[in-house]
């Protein structure tokens, strides 16, 4: 059956998966579907099925493990209708049958009562679409690895000749993984799901194989949840290479943006790095607020922080996004990093800037997308791509990263992303007239020139102050800043 295109694919009915076929599977071919129990096969293999009914097409499922009951109260589960799917289930008796049956004879090849049911109902209904669920009940009947692969190689021809896209489920309930059948079929896609030791379970999907098609390679995060799977496509940054008018934006604070050399350029990034409690989540609160004000569209994540405390924080500090949200050019969205995966994030971000046109973006924190990976080794590949496809599509992406300590050589950064951000604004507690304060300062942009001082920053009330540049100042480098000059120059309780 030829899609809409007709370049000969057939749509799966996941649009990731789509997504990283280039349109879905060849059609007339046999794909091997491989899991562990658990892992969504089936749940797959019913939306590749009601996606060919949805087209007009016939579409057969032979469970040889799984009663037709069963298969009907997982299609409840997630709201289906199996309409115009034809549930093949596997005759009563099966598991008395022993060793004897085999689906072809070794030596005359010759169809068993079993296999000639199924093949006879192949042939009465002529399906465009069959899933054959499962192999290891085959290679049971089989009884040795020779027959098993000689079986398979007659079923894949059965249905190459009826013009029938084929996909057969393997729960690699062997004591090793099979290759014959991956070797046999057209294309192999592997599910799995990893088990971390707080939160919900990861789940991966990859394409093995795919004999004449170029996807998109690698594991893609994908979850099971009420109406199916969904697949979250790895972003691959080279893909996107769309051109954007220059832009400058403001954070709204005078000195600040002095601080940057006028402000940040679009399509850029800015991490902001410093201590707990040092006013990060707040600068990033300021430029969410100044987009909405201009006008522009401007999503805020946040792993840490409960949306009601941010918002009441930066409603007290000038920073109110709660109209601009009733309004819907913000966005606010907290993220549970022990329920949600990298690549289901990195969709939502997709999702917030090609479809509702996003122009600022924060990701509050760093830290808390750490959480999310299975492993810290990827972290700067993960950020790499996210914020060189942010960046062609003319993005301001501001990160939150926390570090650990408040003062001195003992101050660590869990992860140098550093090097990734166009822009880095540190933050840093200092000890002045017997009062903790806090300086601010611009230790790297790589689009235009930005202001070298150190200036004193402080929250409230009712706003955000940034003094005048400080230029008193040992050991800001080594996290332990000193200011030595005189007191007046800092900024008093009126902030003046």
């Amino acid at each position: 059956m030829m899609d809409n295109n007709g370049s000969g694919r057939v749509a799966t009915g996941i649009s990731g998966l789509n997504d990283i076929l280039a349109g879905g599977l060849p059609s007339n071919h046999v794909y091997l579907i491989e899991g562990d129990p658990g892992t969504g096969k089936t749940t797959l293999a019913m939306q590749f099925l009601m996606e060919g009914a949805r087209q007009g097409e016939r579409g057969m499922y032979v469970s040889l493990s799984e009663t037709e009951r069963e298969l009907r109260a997982v299609a409840q589960s997630h709201g289906w209708n199996l309409d115009g799917i034809d549930i093949f289930q596997l005759p009563a008796g099966f598991t008395n049958l022993g060793d004897q049956y085999t689906v072809f004879h070794a030596s005359e090849v010759e169809l068993t009562d079993i296999t000639k049911s199924i093949l006879e109902r192949v042939e009465e209904t002529e399906p465009q679409r069959v899933v054959l669920d499962s192999l290891s009940e085959v290679r049971l009947l089989a009884g040795d690895a020779l027959r098993y692969r000689r079986q398979i190689l007659a079923l894949k021809q059965f249905f190459t000749n009826r013009n029938c896209t084929v996909l057969l489920l393997e729960d690699r309930t062997a004591t090793k993984r099979d290759l014959d059948v991956a070797s046999i079929s057209h294309g192999v896609i592997s599910l799995e799901h990893l088990a971390r030791e707080y939160g919900s379970e990861r789940r991966r999907l990859r394409v093995i194989k795919m004999r004449g098609l170029r996807f998109r390679g690698g594991f893609h995060d994908y979850a099971i949840q009420t109406g199916g799977l969904h697949i979250y496509p790895r972003l691959v940054a080279a893909e996107y290479r769309n051109g954007h008018p220059p832009t400058v934006v403001k954070s709204g604070i005078a000195e600040l943006d002095k601080l940057l050399g006028g402000g940040i350029e679009s399509g850029t990034s800015l991490l902001i790095l410093g201590p707990a409690g040092c006013g990060k989540s707040t600068i990033a609160t300021r430029y969410i607020a100044a987009a909405a004000e201009r006008g522009d569209r401007a999503a805020m994540y946040s792993f840490d922080e409960s949306p009601v405390t941010l918002l009441n924080r930066g409603a007290a500090l000038g920073a109110d996004l709660n109209p601009h949200i009733r309004s819907g050019s913000v966005r606010l969205e907290q993220i549970d990093p022990a329920e949600l995966s990298p690549g289901e994030f990195v969709s939502k971000v997709r999702y917030e800037v090609e479809k509702n046109g996003a122009r600022v973006l924060v990701v509050d924190s760093v830290n808390g997308f750490m959480n999310a990976m299975p492993g810290e080794d990827t972290i700067a590949i993960q950020f790499h791509e996210l914020l060189s496809f942010l960046s062609q599509r003319g993005v301001v992406t501001i990160m939150v990263l926390a570090q650990y300590g408040i003062l001195g050589h003992g101050m660590q950064t869990p992860a140098d992303i550093s090097y990734l951000a166009d822009s880095v604004l540190l933050l840093r507690y200092f000890e002045a007239g017997g009062q903790v304060k806090q300086a601010i300062s611009v230790v790297k942009k790589r689009s235009g020139d930005h202001e070298r001082h150190i200036r004193e920053f402080r929250l409230g009330p009712g706003r955000i102050f940034v003094g005048q540049p400080l230029a008193d100042f040992h050991g800001i480098l080594t996290g332990t800043p000193e200011y030595v000059g005189p007191l007046d120059p800092l900024m008093n309780a009126s902030g003046r």
